[in-house]
């Protein structure tokens, strides 16, 4: 926690401009939602592809809420996360029944619902041109530039964090990792598996829908991307390269993924060829992941 607080602090002495704090920005709303997602699939072994579903209710929901409706911005994160937690409790109780390729389905098809009502319900989310979104304002004082932003989401992800990294060495986080070695040998020490996988899901779902409503106010401007299938394999891939079953590695995961392609615009027409390579790469020579795999070398904890 001291060493991201510390990059967090000494990231802006390289930030030259506008530009470089906006992808600072994005690489912390990934991160957030990485974190919670690793909870999900890292330490329960529960595949999702539809988290950019819960992550497009956060943005919506609350920019609707603050926009249509009058509620204080503060008060519109809050209530889009609790419906994006009940949302989840109620569809994550017969999904996390299945498994595997099954429960990837699963999750897939419900991100892909949460897509299409988002894209086609134009009177209420403006559809495919997307919608503004109303300033976020503390106590009468509206929160604006990418340099006041930067800390504020920089704030939100040490507290990501530190609560994923509570919640690991808590009774839930023992039993979700005995959940991921063994789902029947966990049932037989007496952990009720489909209560802790539900438990996780929503967890995660929550994390995702913060990160988006806090998105919906940083950029002004929201559309139904936020919430579509391309943007969900991007955060899964973002968990497995930073190392499955490490909240850091979910950080790093996301932050080289979000940097990596801004980066790569200078080969112009090879940056998708140049990208996939790098990846291969590294799931060739850090199997585990680039954070458990540094680690164990190091011979450190990763989580």
């Amino acid at each position: 926690m001291a060493a991201l607080a510390l990059a967090i602090a000494v990231v802006p002495l390289g930030l030259a401009n506008n530009y470089f704090y906006e992808v600072a920005i994005l690489v912390g709303l990934n991160a957030i939602v990485c974190v919670g997602l690793n909870l999900l699939i890292g330490y329960a072994g529960q595949i999702s592809l539809g988290h950019a579903g819960f992550f497009g209710l956060g943005a919506y929901g609350t920019a609707l809420l603050a926009s249509r409706y009058g509620v204080p911005p503060l008060a519109a994160l809050a209530a889009t996360s609790a419906a994006v937690a009940l949302l989840a409790f109620v569809v994550g109780r017969p999904i996390l029944r299945l498994k595997g390729n099954y429960l990837a389905m699963a999750t897939l098809g419900l991100g892909i619902i949460i897509s299409i009502v988002i894209a086609t319900e134009d009177r209420i989310t403006g559809g495919p041109d997307g919608m503004p979104v109303p300033p976020l304002t503390v106590l009468g004082v509206a929160i604006q530039g990418e340099r006041v932003w930067y800390w504020i989401v920089g704030a939100c992800l040490l507290v990501a964090v530190w609560l994923a990294l509570n919640l690991i060495e808590s009774p839930t986080g023992r039993a979700l990792r005995a959940l991921h070695t063994s789902e029947v040998a966990a049932e037989v020490v007496g952990i009720d598996s489909a209560r802790q996988k539900l438990k996780v899901f929503v967890i995660s779902a929550v994390f995702a829908a913060v990160a988006g409503g806090i998105t919906a106010f940083y950029s002004g401007f929201i559309t139904p991307a936020k919430a579509s299938f391309l943007h969900s394999v991007e955060l899964v891939t973002m968990v497995v390269f930073g190392g499955m079953a490490s909240t850091f590695g979910a950080v790093v995961g996301a932050a080289v993924l979000t940097i990596l392609p801004q980066a790569l615009t200078v080969v112009k027409e090879y940056e998708m060829v140049v990208l996939g390579a790098i990846m291969m790469a590294t799931m060739i020579f850090f199997p585990r992941g680039a954070v458990p795999t540094i680690a164990s070398r190091l011979g450190r904890s990763a989580r």
